[in-house]
């Protein structure tokens, strides 16, 4: 990612926190009159941070060069940024910071580990997946073929689970909260972009997307950022009909990048008997795991 595109996005990222935040919200006394700007100004941010105006502009204009880690938590304090959001904002100033790289495919795509497959194997009651940052996925268990066959179905090798969800008409169908999980792939994928700012392999990912989908490029624009890391899924399979599956998204230390992702369901749940019929159907999806 070149420098002056580091910088746009800091500065898109400063004036989206600060539009969506009214005076009330901050804490700010609100006064008569109509505003000529959506949220908070710039010299109330500063307030706020206690900086200056000038200074705060400086840095939402992009240049952050030599800016302290206490400036940037109390400008993450008047912004009410939450935790991934905060975590964010450091990600590019690190990037606007560092000296240019010609690329960095952190990542991207890799072939797993024998053991990461036999862990995934082992995993009998669960649908388990691993993938990389950019949502390849790269290795599955029998019920994540099973669950996932039809983001698997794909000439694209590894399948991708972004271009699935924007890309393949089915993903709508399949996610029954598909503008939730639209929003958490988009997320992850920003939060990727900046902890990477040389990644060629996801810049050509993202320019793919936002080309073939409207959706895609207006989410993007968005600026939204998102861990995905636990919490509930809801599916619709062609063959077992609803499925409402706890996710747990497992970092992997060793493989720097790499997640496994499982799907699992609590014994007396609604959905216990749609989960034991894909447990049965996954025998007709039993091929081998994606390379």
């Amino acid at each position: 990612m070149p420098a002056n595109t580091v910088r746009e996005d800091i500065r898109t990222f400063l004036t989206s926190r600060r539009a969506r935040l009214t005076p009330k919200e901050a804490g700010l006394p609100e006064y008569g009159g109509r505003r000529q700007v959506s949220g908070l100004r710039r010299s109330e941010v500063a307030q706020l941070a206690a900086i200056s105006v000038e200074y705060y502009t400086r840095l939402e204009r992009g240049n952050v060069r030599g800016v302290s880690e206490e400036i940037l938590d109390s400008l993450a304090a008047a912004l009410k940024l939450d935790d991934v959001e905060r975590a964010h904002l450091m990600a590019l100033v690190r990037a606007a910071n560092a000296p240019r790289r010609s690329s960095d495919r952190a990542g991207g795509a890799f072939r797993v580990r024998n053991s990461v497959q036999q862990i995934l194997d082992s995993m009998t009651g669960a649908a388990a997946f691993a993938r990389n940052a950019h949502l390849d996925v790269l290795a599955t268990n029998q019920l994540a073929r099973a669950l996932y066959e039809a983001a698997l179905d794909t000439t694209e090798q590894p399948p991708n689970l972004a271009r699935f969800v924007f890309l393949d008409p089915r993903a709508r169908h399949f996610y029954r909260d598909w503008d939730r999980i639209a929003h958490d792939a988009v997320g992850s994928l920003r939060t990727e972009a900046a902890r990477t700012p040389g990644n060629t392999d996801l810049a050509d990912l993202i320019d793919e997307l936002a080309t073939h989908s409207d959706e895609f490029a207006m989410r993007w624009n968005e600026h939204e950022v998102e861990y995905y890391r636990s919490g509930q899924q809801r599916f619709h399979h062609s063959a077992v009909g609803d499925l409402d599956l706890d996710y747990d998204a497992l970092e992997i230390p060793a493989d720097p990048g790499l997640t496994i992702v499982t799907y699992t369901l609590a014994p007396d749940s609604a959905h216990a008997a749609a989960f034991l019929q894909l447990r049965k159907h996954r025998s007709a999806s039993a091929e081998p795991s994606p390379p």
